[in-house]
């Protein structure tokens, strides 16, 4: 009995040893054949271990480079029959038998994947997109909401595939996105405003006006970067103070002091402003400088928002001390223009290094449209 036993027990090893290693050079054997995209090696790993559904998907992988869609779809098949609840197999089905055509067969597939998954982002993303290319809106834009709710990330694509369906509708967009906190309502307005800055502004505040925020720094100031308003450039927050000893109108004013270093390719504060194409401006603002001294004095520019291109800047501000100075910029835009950047910059300096001293500040930011400047 023991003699039986024992001799049992050292079959059951060796069948196993066996096994181990039949199965450990089928593996090798999947790894070579992804590696080569060689369908023959993915077959003998088959033929090693049917039962391992790693060695279907490898050869399914070899088929779709070898654009085999058909027969790749059927070693699919056969992977997800032997690992069902894998999602990431069903989504690669899915996608295999959408490159032949069987978009019905498809969508089955990725519904396998969202029920073995349905919290994650992933499978519903992957369904959504189909269903999109299937024209089926409402149930698209339903999962690739749920996808962006579940995985952050997305949330951006979910925008520029509400912006690309909606051809470029505010309304239709926000529809189709759904905001539902300040965070995607910042989200969707910062996309807007690379795309349409009068959407994103109308966003924002309900209306697209040209004016000013903040223009007599009365508000509090937030030094930080936003999408409107003043911007400062981060390196030079801690030389802007709002004052409320010194204001043309109002209370305050906003105070600059330099003590040498600011880069003349950057600008300190900036602000954009929408604007009418091919239309005629006026910006007027105050500035009172103290003990200013600089190769390269500062002075306001305007530039297109989208183009870059200067249209009008400032005198440059005074040098030493001066009082309080009203200053202007006329300038027209664009054919294409939507916005405007209006920028405190340096003019450029003869010489480097080109240090600037002093203080200044600023106050009463205005803008109007007015008739266009007689050419002459």
């Amino acid at each position: 009995m023991r003699v039986g036993l024992s001799l049992l027990a050292i079959a059951l090893c060796l069948f196993l040893i066996q096994a181990s290693a039949r199965f450990g050079f089928s593996r090798l054997l999947t790894r070579y054949a992804l590696i080569t995209h060689s369908t023959a090696v993915a077959d003998a790993a088959i033929q090693l271990t049917p039962s391992d559904p790693d060695a279907q998907r490898a050869r399914a992988a070899t088929l779709n480079d070898q654009q085999q869609h058909g027969e790749a779809a059927n070693s699919l098949a056969a992977a997800v029959a032997l690992r069902y609840r894998d999602d990431y197999l069903w989504i690669e089905l899915g996608n295999t038998r959408e490159e032949i055509g069987d978009t019905t067969g498809a969508l089955a597939a990725l519904d396998q994947a969202v029920h073995w998954a349905p919290y994650y982002a992933h499978p519903r993303w992957q369904r959504g997109n189909l269903l999109l290319r299937m024209n089926r809106t409402d149930q698209a834009f339903a999962d690739l909401r749920q996808a962006a709710t579940a995985n952050p990330k997305y949330f951006p694509n979910l925008i520029d595939l509400a912006w690309g369906i909606s051809k470029g509708d505010l309304k239709t967009t926000e529809s189709l996105v759904n905001i539902r906190n300040d965070n995607e309502r910042l989200a969707l307005i910062r996309y807007l405003a690379g795309k349409s800055f009068r959407d994103a502004f109308t966003l924002a505040y309900g209306s697209a006006t040209t004016s000013f925020l903040n223009g007599g720094f009365e508000d509090p100031f937030v030094l930080n970067d936003v999408t409107f308003g003043w911007i400062v450039a981060p390196e030079q927050k801690n030389r802007l103070t709002i004052d409320v000893s010194e204001a043309v109108e109002g209370k305050k004013s906003l105070r600059i002091i330099f003590d040498g270093d600011w880069n003349p390719d950057r600008p300190v504060l900036s602000q954009t402003i929408v604007v009418e194409p091919e239309k005629t401006y006026r910006i007027s603002f105050h500035v009172k400088t103290k003990d200013l001294v600089s190769g390269g004095p500062p002075l306001i520019t305007v530039k297109d928002a989208t183009t870059n291109q200067l249209l009008g800047k400032s005198l440059s501000f005074p040098s030493t001390t001066n009082p309080w100075l009203g200053l202007e910029v006329i300038f027209t835009t664009l054919s294409s223009s939507q916005a405007a950047v209006v920028r405190l910059e340096r003019n450029n300096c003869d010489s480097a290094p080109c240090p600037i001293f002093g203080t200044l500040w600023l106050d009463q930011f205005k803008i109007e449209q007015t008739k266009s400047p007689i050419k002459q």
